[in-house]
């Protein structure tokens, strides 16, 4: 059987056609027209006015805290339901990531323990240096209290929107929150340039700042002149036209996954024990992957029965990220509450939700689900309606 995966890449005409046009032109450096456009385009669908394309949504956060002035000895709260590029990149400037609970509504991070967290810190005197917020799996966080917290306590806001693109909250697109924003454009993302990603912003300087420093911070000279440290993060027009033709089709990829995860909804909600991330009622999710949740107790099986049977069957799946705060990497790091996190974790499956995959092959991922819950003790199907 050929192998299902998770995510995979859904490259089109458009996109050989404008990779060639770049190919053709002699622009193969981190510069050039595409690069121009795309940074354009990007910023036009955040509904920000500035941007700036990198070689990865990772690069993205690290410039997003250092044009920020994040560094040595600072705090920065984040999600601890997220991936690890997240922390890692609060730990590349220096600072160090405290880790706050999910939301069970949302599986973003939950306002009221972030609430908390701030409200404790004022008292003593301990104001983070940043908030930085995690929209996952393509849900955006709920942002009206986030932001009127963040302006209260005089925090900057960053939203780490890499698994968003495409998505929206309160009518307002993803990418549009906070001092900055971030997306990613891994090959396993909505839409890919096989490796990359954006900083976008409202503010020209910090703009302008991370591509200062994603230049190697090169000086205004005739030689080489360097002032401050920079790194090697601009994104090449290669892969900016690939990008280009990937986000002409951005909306039919989203209306795809939205679609995948309606079916995936229509064909296993009925069995007990299964749940799927549910979609807030303040925006719209790009679906970028399909999370399910397992109740042992109620299904019969484990989250890691349904994801060995898939595998068995030549199909990919994933666990739900591994909470920050129980990586080894950052034991030592503070979190406030936990427990939200970690069920989704140990309970959490990501199923395959590419927007090239077929119906026969979701049929196969539905059939191999199906064959393990009913075979378990007490998992029947509920017929609701």
């Amino acid at each position: 059987m050929k192998r299902i995966y998770l995510s995979p890449p859904d490259i089109g005409p458009l996109d050989r056609q404008l990779l060639l046009d770049a190919v053709d032109s002699g622009w193969v450096a981190p510069l050039g027209p595409h690069v121009d456009e795309f940074e354009r385009e990007v910023a036009a669908t955040a509904a920000v006015p500035y941007a700036v394309a990198l070689s990865s949504g990772t690069a993205a956060l690290h410039l997003s805290l250092a044009a920020l002035g994040i560094g040595p000895g600072d705090e920065v709260l984040t999600s601890t339901l997220t991936f690890a590029a997240t922390a890692n990149a609060i730990a590349y400037v220096g600072a160090v990531p405290v880790f706050i609970d999910a939301s069970a509504e949302t599986w973003t991070i939950d306002p009221d323990l972030l609430d908390e967290e701030l409200t404790e810190r004022a008292k003593a005197g301990r104001r983070p240096a940043a908030v930085l917020a995690v929209d996952l799996y393509g849900q955006c966080c709920d942002y009206h209290p986030i932001a009127n917290l963040c302006e209260r306590h005089g925090v900057p806001l960053i939203e780490d929107a890499a698994e968003a693109l495409g998505s929206s909250y309160h009518e307002r697109p993803a990418g549009a929150f906070g001092s900055c924003a971030i997306f990613s454009f891994n090959g396993n993302k909505i839409i890919t340039t096989s490796g990359g990603g954006m900083l976008v912003s409202h503010s020209r300087a910090i703009v302008e700042r991370a591509r200062h420093l994603a230049t190697q911070a090169r000086d205004p000279a005739p030689h080489y002149e360097h002032s401050e440290i920079g790194f090697n993060y601009r994104l090449s027009n290669l892969l900016a036209a690939l990008g280009r033709g990937q986000l002409k089709s951005l909306e039919a990829k989203v209306e795809r996954r939205r679609a995948i995860r309606r079916e995936y909804m229509d064909a296993l909600a009925g069995y007990p024990g299964i749940g799927f991330l549910p979609e807030a009622g303040y925006g719209r999710s790009n679906a970028w992957l399909t999370c399910i949740t397992a109740d042992p107790q109620q299904l019969g099986a484990t989250r890691e029965d349904l994801r060995l049977q898939l595998e068995a069957h030549n199909i990919e799946s994933r666990p739900v990220w591994k909470p920050m705060h129980l990586q080894p990497a950052f034991r030592t790091c503070g979190v406030r509450g936990g427990d939200v996190s970690r069920r989704l974790f140990e309970q959490g499956l990501c199923l395959p939700s590419g927007s090239g995959m077929t119906a026969v092959q979701q049929g196969r991922v539905i059939e191999t689900m199906e064959a393990l819950c009913a075979s378990r003790a007490g998992a029947g199907r509920v017929i609701h309606g």
